[in-house]
């Protein structure tokens, strides 16, 4: 297989009609971190208007109270300064507390009655779920070939999140999962050309804790997982070889959903990797033909100064924000 190496920073253009006017906020709350940025279009590009990261302090615990007040804080005073131009957010649930799974949805399922789909859905994953299944919010996108991805999350994970954007005093557009967001700022800015329509990439969104992947036909999400390897750990080959691993179990689950799928080239949608040279070794392990999608450098910022974003700090990853800003 021919494999080559291509910096989609320089030829990334920003798309035009995806959003009118002002986007919503977006907000990513991460393993460790927070970041909000809002997206708005003009009629030639894309525009950053804002965008703030917070890094969680380390003796701060994930969910915990301290957590919740953390985070409240954080979006509170990065949205009263004046420079985001809403207070309607499209918000994510962090990808670790996020279940998915993938099933086989028979022809012959009523896929009319929303109910009887939703139970058959239901009874496939409810022995998988790591909690209750009463206690789960569960919805599935269609895919192709008769499959669908599974989204479930525990109900009082959403209460959680849902009571601290009210008191941040933020209004809640609505829950955008992770893969929806990745797949959003492919979509609107490296995937534009025609061939990209029938095309099935692999997205890389490699953050400091964990990578995130997702496999799509442009707008058609097909597959999604969440690896718990961060750009933290990829500093040896042996780790590097342990992602790749875990990167051809999600191709070969893939062949094993879809007999009309194949995944033709991979695109890092992230800048959280310690080195360019992770990212060609990965590809190159996976002999796959790969791409670096800088989301920041595909946007232009409307001030740079009062933004809040600094160019210089390139270890900030935007894919999820940016794709839910454009949601």
């Amino acid at each position: 297989m021919v494999w080559f190496w291509k910096n989609w920073q320089r030829s990334a253009i920003p798309v035009l009609g995806h959003i009118a006017n002002n986007g919503p906020i977006g907000v990513d709350v991460g393993d460790d971190a927070v970041k909000i940025a809002q997206l708005a279009a003009n009629h030639k590009a894309v525009i950053l208007l804002a965008g703030y990261v917070h890094k969680q302090p380390r003796d701060i615990e994930n969910g915990s109270s301290a957590w919740q007040r953390w985070v409240i804080d954080a979006l509170a005073n990065s949205t009263s300064n004046g420079r985001f131009r809403s207070r309607e957010v499209v918000a994510s649930i962090p990808a670790n507390e996020v279940f998915i799974d993938h099933i086989k949805v028979p022809s012959d399922a009523g896929l009319a009655d929303e109910s009887k789909l939703q139970e058959l859905v239901l009874t496939k994953i409810k022995h998988k779920l790591p909690f209750e299944a009463p206690g789960a919010m569960i919805r599935h996108i269609p895919a192709e070939e008769n499959n669908a991805v599974v989204i479930a999350i525990e109900r009082k994970i959403v209460d959680r999140h849902l009571a601290i954007y009210e008191n941040a005093n933020l209004a809640i557009k609505s829950i955008c999962v992770w893969p929806t967001a990745l797949t959003n700022s492919y979509i609107s800015f490296f995937g534009r050309r025609k061939a990209d329509l029938d095309s099935v990439v692999m997205l890389l969104d490699i953050d400091s804790r964990r990578s995130n992947v997702v496999i799509c036909r442009h707008r058609s999400l097909l597959f999604a997982r969440s690896i718990s390897i961060g750009a933290e750990q990829l500093g040896d080959e042996q780790t590097v070889t342990r992602l790749v691993v875990e990167l051809t179990a999600c191709k070969r689950q893939l062949s094993s959903m879809y007999k009309k799928a194949q995944v033709e080239r991979l695109i890092f949608l992230s800048a959280q990797t310690p080195d360019r040279q992770v990212c060609a070794k990965i590809a190159k392990q996976l002999e796959m033909p790969a791409q670096i999608g800088d989301c920041l450098a595909a946007v232009q910022v409307a001030d740079p100064q009062k933004a809040g974003i600094d160019r210089r700090e390139p270890q900030v990853n935007w894919a999820t924000a940016f794709g839910l800003s454009l949601a």
